[in-house]
């Protein structure tokens, strides 16, 4: 049949370039391995039509055959992303749809909104089976190494609130709150008084709920309500793991809404994943590609030249960044570990499809900050155009404070 040879040939080819700890199962019983050693990975295919697949190995391709069940795949999850990536490294060419594309997505309130509400209105028990007991949905800040996800949770939240020097009594503005984290710890520790905005309807109703419970309803409002309709003014602004929402085409415009809002002598935070393709384009090998389809509809990322210009055509200087790529790496990694050890759970609340992107989007996003394929910046900015004394001479301050 002309798929055993096609099929003979591509295994040929593929032990020819690498040795990979696959074995490739076929519905007939057939076996087939990447290397002389113990396979860690197999990939099942229940039949023949699967094979298209594998034949354009890229990690869309791949992705998109493992959450649809056209292909099973066993063995640790960290394996089998490091194996997928070899195989579309190895065989396919860094050109066209594969490559870091750059794509142009129109982007409105309602589309944003309907995007939001299919990443994060999963359920919130969903979420409490990977995250941390707050449910910060965000790069972690591991100051050690050493620290728990909780630690490193609160220590980046810590570590931001630090940065813009909030002080008793400030107005704050979180864009994109979350389940609250973040606002909770302002008003209890920094003394704050904090508006906190999401487009889910979910983390709205939970972070009313923890506002509540913690006696805090006078000091934080939680709205669900969209960046662009926010009005008033505030002394620190803050933006954790949102902007990658909002388009690239977009961002002279988000930042000049958060230079409106903020007040003079105010400082913001913006704290959000990057490309590390200086053309802005997407994680190659069609892993933005998956992304897009299957985790973070119309999710854009820019590459950190175009954050800081877009900042600067706001209206907004910005005073300090900081590369926390290795930390998100951390994370990531955490969370599909907690991911892992709380399958069956996972999978008694939602369907099989969502639990394999999950799977394969947690752990893939691990690999990708690993690699170097995207990156994660805080920046602090300000009001271009005013006095250099906004804040202090050295960044020593960040960790005096916290010491």
């Amino acid at each position: 049949m002309f798929w055993e040879k096609k099929l003979a040939a591509w295994v040929e080819e593929i032990r020819h370039a690498t040795a990979l700890p696959l074995r490739l199962e076929l519905w007939n019983g057939r076996q087939f391995d990447f290397s002389d050693g113990v396979p860690q990975v197999t990939l099942r295919v229940p039949h023949v039509s699967a094979l298209t697949y594998l034949f354009q190995p890229s990690l869309s391709n791949l992705g998109e055959a493992y959450v649809e069940g056209k292909i099973d795949v066993d063995g640790p999850v960290a394996s089998i992303i490091s194996v997928a990536n070899t195989l579309a490294a190895k065989t396919l060419k860094a050109e066209g749809k594969l490559a870091r594309i750059a794509r142009s997505i129109r982007h409105s309130k309602e589309k944003d909104a309907e995007a939001i509400r299919y990443h994060y209105d999963v359920s919130n028990d969903f979420y409490k089976l990977f995250l941390d007991e707050n449910m910060v949905y965000s790069c972690a800040y591991f100051e050690n190494g050493d620290e728990d996800l909780a630690t490193a949770q609160i220590k980046k939240i810590d570590h931001i609130l630090t940065k813009i020097q909030v002080r008793p009594g400030d107005t704050l503005l979180d864009i994109g709150c979350g389940w609250g984290a973040l606002v909770l710890r302002a008003a209890q520790k920094f003394g704050a008084k904090c508006v906190g905005i999401t487009l889910s309807e979910n983390q709205y109703a939970l972070a009313k709920e923890r506002v509540e419970k913690a006696g805090l309803s006078d000091r934080i409002e939680i709205r669900l309500q969209d960046y662009r309709d926010i009005t008033g003014t505030f002394d620190r602004i803050t933006s954790v793991g949102m902007f990658e929402h909002v388009g690239l085409k977009n961002l002279p415009m988000y930042f000049s809404r958060i230079n409106a809002l903020l007040a003079d002598g105010g400082l913001a935070m913006n704290h959000g994943i990057t490309t590390t393709d200086i053309e802005n384009g997407e994680s190659p090998y069609g892993g933005g590609e998956f992304i897009d389809k299957y985790v973070f509809p119309a999710g854009e990322l820019p590459h950190i030249s175009l954050v800081l210009k877009a900042m600067q055509q706001g209206g907004l200087e910005a005073f300090d960044v900081e590369n926390l790529r290795k930390h998100y790496a951390k994370t990531c990694a955490i969370w599909a570990d907690n991911f892992e050890a709380k399958a069956d759970e996972i999978r008694k609340i939602t369907d099989e499809k969502r639990y394999r992107i999950w799977r394969v989007y947690l752990a893939g996003s691990s690999h990708g900050f690993n690699q170097d394929w995207i990156s994660l910046y805080q920046v602090i900015c300000g009001k271009s155009n005013r006095h250099a004394d906004v804040l202090p001479q050295s960044r020593r301050y960040i960790y005096d404070a916290t010491a």
